[in-house]
C-alpha cells in the first residue's frame, strides 16, 4: 500500500449521509464529546455552519476512491499558527494501519497545506489507545482537564495534546515508511 492510495478532500453536501452514519456509530460515539444520536436535521445544520465557518476544514479520506473516515480541522487561528483537529473512521472499513495513515494525511495537511506551527488536540483519558497512536506520531501531553466533561452519567477527564510543526518534520520520513510499507490487510 502507497501513500497514493490514499488521498484527502474537502467533505461535500453529498457526503452527509455517509458521515452521519459513521458519526453516529457506537464506537464513534463513545470518543465524542457529543454523544446523542445526531439527526439529519442537526447534521445539516452543523454543515452549513461548518462550510461558512473560515476557522474550519472539514475532510473526506479516501482509499482508492472509497471514503473510510473524517478528518476536522476547527478553531483555525491564523495569527497564532494553530488549531485543533480530530478524526474518526467508518467503523465498517477500520482496516489495520488505517487510524495511522489519516493521522499521518491529516498531519502533513495542517502543516503542510494549512501551514500550522501547532496543532492541538482532546481526548478522554479512557482512550488510550488512540492517545498512544498520537504519541506515537509525536504529540505530546500538554495537560489534563480533570472531571471535564459528562459521559454516561460520570465525569470524565480529558487529556490535552500538541505537536509542533518542527517535531512533524523530524518524525515524518520514518512515520510515512511506518504507514505505508507492504500491508496484506
Amino acid at each position: 500500500m502507497e501513500k497514493n492510495d490514499f488521498c484527502l478532500r474537502k467533505m461535500r453536501e453529498h457526503d452527509l449521509e455517509m458521515v452521519l452514519k459513521w458519526r453516529n456509530a457506537e464506537l464513534v460515539r463513545a470518543c465524542m464529546y457529543t454523544d446523542h444520536l445526531i439527526s439529519m436535521e442537526e447534521h445539516r445544520a452543523w454543515f452549513a455552519k461548518a462550510k461558512a465557518d473560515p476557522a474550519s476544514v472539514h475532510l473526506i479520506c479516501e482509499e482508492h476512491g472509497v471514503a473510510i473516515g473524517v478528518v476536522n480541522f476547527v478553531q483555525i487561528d491564523r495569527k497564532n499558527s494553530k488549531a485543533f483537529w480530530g478524526y474518526y473512521l467508518d467503523v465498517e472499513k477500520a482496516r489495520r494501519g488505517r487510524g495511522s495513515i489519516m493521522e499521518y494525511l491529516a498531519l502533513d495537511y495542517a502543516f503542510d497545506t494549512l501551514r500550522l506551527r501547532k496543532l492541538c488536540g482532546e481526548l478522554f483519558a479512557f482512550n488510550e489507545h488512540v492517545l498512544k497512536l498520537h504519541k506515537k506520531f509525536g504529540f505530546r501531553e500538554e495537560g489534563c482537564f480533570r472531571s471535564h466533561v459528562l459521559k454516561n452519567g460520570r465525569y470524565e477527564d480529558v487529556v490535552s495534546i500538541a505537536i509542533f510543526d518542527e517535531e512533524w518534520a523530524l518524525n515524518r520520513e520514518g512515520l510515512m515508511k511506518a504507514c505505508f510499507r507492504d500491508r496484506t490487510t
